[in-house]
């Protein structure tokens, strides 16, 4: 060919018979600065995304904090502050269980709090870097799978031990209300009673209703616990599908300018 092929600025891709006059660019020039272009295009993409989990990362972990430091509070008061009829014979399966439900759920958000207190300030140090190459410089993804643990912790075990929590408090409670007939050495008035049957008393039905309330919002909370990380995993499935096809096209793109290229 005598003369090169030469693109206007902005016009599609030329074929391999188009002409231009001197002083345009040519076609490998046009297929360079494309290339370039798409490069670029997938880098802001992959920053952008970056910056994205690091938000992301940075709002779990607040949640994280804040959610546990109170429930765990919450647990510690309701141990502390809870009034244990000494007359009165509880039954030793249930102050174990309080015990063990209490020391868990302190044991659980407080594991969730260090995991959160430990990476949260160097996550807000990057963050409020006003410069799109200073993500790389966060932590948020080498410790993905610690701030995974703090928000499941936090939310999904912390919870459920804590509705747990409530059920047995309301059992420790109510249980002693109106039971004179299984005291230890006592008399319900000036007689020692020993026929009321526990099905009767006030407070074991008040325990009871609590627990039938509790046990369908426990069963709720999992329902939808479940259903929110299904469609979670369901909605990044879909976008890592899209991210996957839109590397197909560019991807076919580039042969196609390689093939014109070698045509030329």
């Amino acid at each position: 060919m005598s003369s090169e092929l030469n693109v206007p600025m902005g016009s599609p891709a030329p074929g391999a018979s188009e002409r231009a006059p001197d002083g345009g660019m040519d076609y490998r020039d046009w297929v360079r600065r494309s290339y370039l272009e798409l490069v670029s295009s997938n880098h802001h993409s992959v920053q952008a995304l970056s910056w994205r989990k690091l938000y992301l990362s940075r709002a779990k972990l607040k949640a994280s904090s804040r959610t546990s430091a109170l429930l765990s509070g919450f647990a510690m008061v309701a141990m502390v502050e809870v009034q244990l009829e000494m007359q009165y014979s509880y039954p030793p399966v249930l102050l174990i269980a309080f015990s063990v439900c209490t020391t868990v759920l302190v044991a659980v958000h407080l594991f969730a709090l260090l995991i959160s207190t430990c990476i949260l300030p160097n996550v807000e140090a990057v963050s409020n870097i006003h410069n799109l190459n200073s993500v790389s410089e966060s932590p948020h993804e080498r410790m993905h799978c610690y701030i995974e643990l703090a928000w499941g912790f936090s939310t999904a075990l912390g919870i459920l031990l804590f509705l747990a929590e409530v059920v047995l408090l309301c059992w420790i409670k109510f249980l002693p209300v109106d039971s004179c007939g299984i005291k230890k050495g006592t008399t319900c008035g000036s007689t020692e009673t020993t026929a009321s049957p526990v099905a009767q008393d006030s407070g074991w039905q008040a325990a009871l209703a609590s627990t039938i309330i509790m046990v369908p919002v426990g069963v709720i909370f999992v329902v939808f616990t479940i259903h929110f990380y299904r469609s979670l995993v369901r909605h990044k499935t879909e976008r890592h599908h899209q991210e996957i096809e839109e590397l197909h096209k560019i991807k076919v793109q580039l042969d196609g300018h390689e093939r014109g290229l070698q045509t030329v």
